[in-house]
């Protein structure tokens, strides 16, 4: 303030650089509008706060006129009245709780030592008006928590005050949706709070319940549930304290509108607004079942100050409830609050929230063996492009989801695929199958030539990994080819010998084995009793079925099964000069010593000689089979692909349970790799995924699939 020189001072050089500067000035304007202008200019009265008897008379040049007696402009800033906030900051935005000992949290906050209290606590998004509700509703009005006009919160953490009247310590809550970069720990800090509390005030001035309300006290129904619940039973086997609650604290939404209805407005005989709210929960896939009870009061205010009396009546009315929670005492509220932050204080990572969304705009296709998403924008298949992501992807046993690069070539700095292959080109199928036997895979680069044979030495052969390849795990996408086409490379090619094989051996098969034995009959010695006419075996009399094979003495020419005709021996008398079957009965008889053998009996010669040849024919035949046989068997295991179940856990068909036997031969369905029987394997199809790309053996499991 300054004077002019005439002894007057002029309002325009006010200059209060005081903490409480903008009171004052509100409070010297407001008794300069009461100054008496015909008083003295030299003397002013003092500056009383309660009233100014001063009259100031504004001239042209802004001078004062009347008395000046004094002015003490300290006096003024004193006699203001000041905040009365006394209320006691328990936890800052760190989540750290700012009283050490229980002794303290009892002193601050003026509560006798063992009284047994209850706890209340409002929740809601800054700018709610939370800490004016609690002063105006429970304190008469009372500045108790600080409020302010400003754009900055004036809440930050937990602050909390002991009502004695009604045995209540009442917390206030920092808000909801504010500018702050520990938006999670917040977030946490908040769930924490209501934890402790017996009963929640959800603070609303939005003119529609909006999702986010819902959202936090869902959060905080299913955390009191999964979290705070179990520790709560920890702590109370800790402390010895005989108090089991499983529900949480009462919840009651206060709303309050200027414009639209609330929801009571809206309910009905049938529907109540708490029920709407439950309803809004359960739409929204929220929970809600650990609030002990749900209390909604809707405030329709369009001008004046908030009604708070309902709210006030409500509260009071779950206070006095002890149905679901009793009063605690004030020690064992610090002992929880500190054995939660000690709990729940790992590090959050904070997350911005996004408008921009992936979902919009990005390929929502993920990769079936590691599930990451595909980075490209949507319709980028349309445009030539292929998946692709950043994250690299990982093994699946069953996808084989991994290809082979060209060491050499990776070693020039270019990248070039290379597959195992079991068959040639330049060689027909029979070579190919002997040199798959003798030499094994070989593995071919269209830039380096051969550069792997899995058999190259008789033993001490290296892993393609370690001399002529590197392996990459790749991304398997939903629709692509798959390369599992060069792992079952091996087992089509069995399929294939299996195929040839089973041509050759049909030769013993119906039907072609009754013209077989047809043409058998047409070369049969003379002496040989006709297939037509043996029934049964001539030494132990067991008849003959369609599986038993008959078999001819050739000394005697009856018919014996083969256990009855094992010996062999050379029966020169009859043309056999080599060994040749005889039944046991001959082979004695050949092999006393009385026996003598003379020349060739009346049978033709010629007989014999067509007999030899067909044997050797049909010999020849069995022995091409065999000689399939072989290198099939020796194939199968290592050509089977590793999403087959392996033969020896392959008990009983995975679809009707039979077990496996002679008479029921095990096959593996080319989809899903178990072990299946002929009858439930009938249906044909090709099974991409797989790396079949024809019609394969698939179960009728698969096939309904």
């Amino acid at each position: 303030m300054s004077f002019s020189g005439t002894g007057c001072f002029s309002v325009a050089h006010l200059n209060l650089t005081t903490p409480n500067s903008n009171k004052m000035d509100r409070s010297l304007a407001h008794k300069a509008r009461k100054y008496d202008y015909n008083k003295s200019p030299c003397i002013l009265n003092s500056l009383d706060p309660t009233d100014l008897n001063i009259s100031v008379r504004m001239t042209n040049d802004k001078q004062f006129t009347g008395d000046l007696e004094s002015l003490n402009l300290l006096q003024e800033i004193n006699d203001t009245p000041q905040s009365d906030c006394n209320s006691v900051h328990l936890l800052n935005d760190n989540e750290e709780l700012l009283i050490s000992t229980e002794e303290r949290f009892l002193n601050d906050l003026e509560i006798e030592k063992g009284k047994k209290i209850k706890v209340v606590s409002i929740f809601g998004n800054t700018g709610e008006g939370k800490s004016h509700t609690l002063n105006h509703t429970f304190f008469n009005g009372q500045n108790i928590f600080q409020t302010s006009p400003s754009q900055t919160s004036c809440t930050i953490g937990v602050w909390g005050k002991f009502n004695p009247e009604l045995n209540v310590l009442f917390l206030d809550t920092e808000g909801l949706l504010g500018i702050s970069k520990k938006e999670q720990q917040r977030l946490r800090l908040l769930l924490k709070v209501l934890a402790v509390s017996d009963i929640v005030i959800y603070r609303t001035r939005t003119e529609r319940l909006q999702r986010d309300m819902y959202s936090f006290l869902g959060s905080a129904s299913k955390a009191y549930k999964n979290h705070f619940n179990r520790a709560f039973q920890k702590f109370r086997e800790k402390n010895d304290i005989d108090m089991s609650v499983s529900l949480g604290p009462s919840l009651i939404i206060f709303h309050e509108t200027r414009f639209t209805e609330t929801l009571d407005y809206s309910a009905s005989v049938t529907e109540s607004a708490e029920d709407i709210i439950r309803t809004n929960f359960t739409d929204l896939r929220l929970e809600y079942d650990s609030f002990s009870s749900i209390k909604y009061i809707g405030v329709r205010n369009k001008e004046g100050p908030t009604p708070y009396k309902r709210l006030r009546v409500s509260v009071l009315k779950e206070l006095e409830s002890t149905e679901i929670r009793s009063p605690r005492e004030a020690k064992y509220i610090y002992l929880t609050i500190k054995c939660l932050n000690q709990k729940f204080q790992n590090k959050i990572t904070e997350s911005q929230p996004d408008l921009y969304l992936p979902a919009f705009f990005t390929c929502q296709d993920k990769c079936i063996s590691c599930h990451n998403n595909c980075t490209l924008s949507t319709g980028h298949k349309e445009d030539g492009e292929p998946h692709a992501t950043s994250k690299k992807c990982e093994f699946q046993h069953q996808f084989q989801n991994c290809i082979y690069l060209c060491k050499k070539c990776y070693m020039k700095g270019e990248r070039t695929i290379v597959t195992p292959s079991y068959t040639s080109e330049t060689e027909s199928s029979w070579s190919s199958l002997f040199n798959y036997v003798w030499s094994g895979y070989v593995i071919t680069c269209k830039k380096c030539g051969e550069i792997y044979r899995s058999r190259q030495h008789w033993y001490g052969n290296k892993d393609p990994e370690e001399s002529a390849v590197i392996p990459e795990v790749v991304h398997i996408w939903p629709g692509d080819g798959t390369l599992l086409g060069s792992q079952n490379a091996a087992q089509k090619f069995v399929d294939s010998v299996t195929s040839i094989s089973d041509t050759v051996a049909s030769i013993g098969s119906q039907p072609t084995k009754m013209v077989s034995q047809w043409v058998a009959n047409q070369i049969n010695p003379s002496y040989w009793r006709p297939d037509e006419e043996i029934k049964e075996c001539f030494s132990c009399k067991i008849p003959f079925d369609n599986l038993s094979q008959k078999h001819h003495c050739r000394l005697c020419g009856e018919g014996f099964c083969d256990p009855c005709s094992l010996k062999r021996t050379p029966v020169p008398s009859q043309g056999w000069s080599g060994p040749v079957r005889v039944c046991d009965e001959c082979y004695a008889k050949l092999n006393s010593p009385e026996s003598s053998q003379e020349g060739m009996s009346s049978s033709s010669s010629n007989d014999i000689i067509a007999r030899q040849l067909g044997e050797t024919f049909i010999s020849s035949i069995q022995t091409v089979k065999s000689i399939l046989d072989v290198p099939k068997g020796l194939m199968k295991s290592m050509a089977r692909p590793l999403y087959w179940t392996p033969d020896d856990q392959c008990i009983n068909c995975s679809n009707c349970n039979r077990e496996f036997g002679p008479q029921l031969l095990l096959h593996h369905c080319r989809e899903c790799g178990k072990g299946v029987c002929d009858n439930c394997s009938l249906k044909r199809k090709p099974v991409p995924l797989r790396g079949w790309d024809f019609p394969v053996r698939v179960c009728d499991h698969c096939d309904c699939n």
